[in-house]
């Protein structure tokens, strides 16, 4: 058997990790979220993350690939990084907004969702996924 992985549009190294460099890992993260390979996306890009924690880009791409791989727990937490981070950042707040509704966690995704709608009012699927929100709370009798 082949030490390398090339099912999944990379190579591993036989220490498990992708060949090439942090660089690499997102440039190939971001292919493989964009042909919709979110499983391998997500994992290259745990790589990269690890290797830099603190790159915006690529926590950013790596919340977007947990999320459309139905990791919504891992999404969640990491644009919750993303937000504490940078508070402003009207995309980390509709990312964590948008997982924790998945999560079934209306209450908390409301604020993060309303003020992703308000930081960017022309964004019509800030504004329609905190409707979605709002319409759930208040359809379970809860304050919307």
């Amino acid at each position: 058997m082949d030490d390398s992985d090339t099912t999944s549009g990379h190579v591993e190294s036989p220490a498990g990790r992708p060949t090439g460099g942090v660089y690499d890992w997102y440039r190939r993260g971001l292919d493989l979220l964009g042909s919709g390979d979110v499983a391998a996306a997500a994992q290259i890009l745990s790589h990269a993350h690890e290797a830099e924690p603190t790159s915006k880009s690529i926590r950013e791409a790596l919340a977007r690939a947990q999320f459309n791989s139905r990791r919504y727990s891992d999404s969640a937490e990491t644009f919750a990084a993303l937000v504490e981070q940078d508070p402003s950042d009207d995309y980390a707040q509709f990312g964590l907004g948008l997982a924790l509704s998945r999560l079934g966690d209306h209450h908390a995704a409301a604020p993060h969702l309303a003020m992703a709608a308000a930081m960017q009012p022309s964004a019509r699927h800030y504004a329609q996924a905190l409707r979605q929100v709002r319409a759930t709370l208040q359809a379970r009798g809860g304050p919307a």
